[in-house]
């Protein structure tokens, strides 16, 4: 009887043996999280320059979840965008300069393909959030599908959350009773509600219904854009009839509460536990509106210069941070522009980079790895629209270089007053005009 107990188990307590073994060698035990590809968020504010973050300097707005992002992650000091809000967001979706496919003022041709293409592509669930302005129907012509509502499905979002997608703004504003198009449906107008916590919200319900598998967010916030009127927070919210008075006054709110919608993302990843495989950066569109000068705390003033290619209209916040991956309260001072970022998301979820790209990844950078520096930031600016200069630089930390010949010490003279004269230059500044110089003649200039 015992030989045939001993026979009749001998199978299972074999497999069993096996599974213990192959548990200790860290196979059958595997955590299936541990090879997952990790989930990106992406968060741009709009219009908020990089003198309105506390990590930044600033002395008058609070911004405790972004500022604890720092402190956490790595914050980039040197990170340029286009001085307005289409040409940023066709170079930060393409990786492509502006010369190359920035065509028309709110609007993205649909044969180009952003980083929602390349992740969707790479097996992420994809969804945008906040301010869209791409379908071509701003200013005065009226490019062929302006009102096509499928166009964020073109262009690889599987879901979205969007304003001003085929409405213009004398049709409904993004604040109070905003008009909101949901995944090809306009949400019922509501003056009680408020268009961030709207994209906010969805941003969270995307994250809870896509935990099980990588997912990409995008989340364009509409926030701290004009017009400055009050936000929920605000006194003046209580009334009514005050939540369309505009004043500056309203913009430290704006500011706090771009800040507080960020930490309602950060508080749904750590609930969740996603926080452990999620890469999330936030940065800036462009420069901070003109009307808007902020006191920095070692006393200096940072005014507003949206529109324009000096630092108040080109330097914008870029924050990233990834639990346990990334270096911790580390401050970065490489160059990085626009172009970058397609690059860099394609890096951490494993997709590959079309050709033509002008961008260089950054991920290293954000991992605390050894990794070569870009050497200059080139900017090819033709707004198409507004009574904004266009033009072209090229610049280091310290010179910048135009196309038209100005040639600026920027670290000393930060709002371009006073030009060197390039016929009494320094040795070294004779070194760096060459360089930039050289990069400028291989680069298109503007017509």
């Amino acid at each position: 009887m015992l030989i045939r107990l001993i026979i009749l188990f001998f199978p299972l307590l074999t497999g069993l043996f096996t599974y213990v073994q192959s548990g200790q060698h860290g196979q059958a035990t595997e955590d299936p999280e541990k090879n997952r590809k990790p989930n990106i968020v992406l968060i741009m504010a709009d219009d908020m320059g990089y003198e309105c973050l506390g990590s930044y300097g600033s002395a008058v707005y609070s911004t405790p979840n972004l500022d604890n992002l720092a402190k956490e992650g790595v914050r980039f000091t040197h990170c340029y965008s286009q001085p307005l809000c289409t040409p940023s967001r066709v170079q930060l979706m393409t990786g492509k300069y502006n010369f190359r496919n920035y065509e028309a003022f709110g609007y993205l041709n649909p044969k180009e393909k952003t980083f929602g293409n390349l992740l969707k592509e790479a097996g992420y669930d994809t969804c945008i959030a906040g301010k869209w302005q791409l379908n071509g129907m701003s200013g005065p012509k009226k490019y062929p599908g302006w009102d096509d509502t499928n166009r964020p499905h073109h262009f690889g979002f599987d879901e979205y959350c969007l304003w001003q997608l085929q409405n213009g703004r004398p049709e409904g504003e993004r604040y109070a009773n905003p008009l909101i198009v949901q995944n090809g449906k306009a949400l019922p107008r509501n003056g009680t509600a408020y268009g961030p916590d709207v994209f906010t919200n969805f941003v969270l319900e995307f994250i809870d219904k896509k935990r099980q598998e990588p997912f990409f967010v995008y989340y364009s916030m509409a926030l701290v854009h004009d017009p400055f009127v009050p936000t929920p927070a605000s006194k003046e919210w209580s009334r009514s009839s005050d939540r369309y008075k505009e004043s500056t006054h309203h913009f430290g709110d704006m500011v706090e509460y771009s800040d507080k919608l960020v930490g309602r993302i950060l508080d749904k990843l750590r609930q969740t536990g996603l926080d452990q495989n999620t890469l999330v950066v936030f940065t800036g569109d462009n420069g901070t509106n003109v009307q808007i000068t902020s006191l920095m705390k070692d006393g200096t003033k940072v005014k507003g210069e949206k529109g324009s290619m000096a630092d108040g209209g080109t330097r914008v916040p870029l924050i990233a941070y990834w639990a346990g991956k990334s270096a911790r309260g580390v401050v970065n001072q490489d160059l990085i522009d626009f172009a970058d970022f397609l690059p860099t998301l394609a890096e951490a979820a494993g997709a590959k980079v079309p050709g033509e790209v002008d961008g260089k990844s950054f991920l290293p950078k954000i991992l605390g790895k050894k990794s070569s520096s870009k050497p200059y930031v080139y900017m090819y600016y033709k707004p198409r629209w507004g009574k904004f200069e266009a033009g072209v630089f090229a610049r280091n930390h310290t010179y910048k270089l135009y196309g038209d010949g100005r040639f600026f010490n920027v670290e000393k003279d930060v709002r371009e007053q006073q030009p060197l004269d390039s016929n009494n230059l320094t040795a070294s500044e004779r070194v760096v005009h060459k360089q930039l110089q050289a990069i400028l003649k291989r680069m298109p200039g503007v017509s």
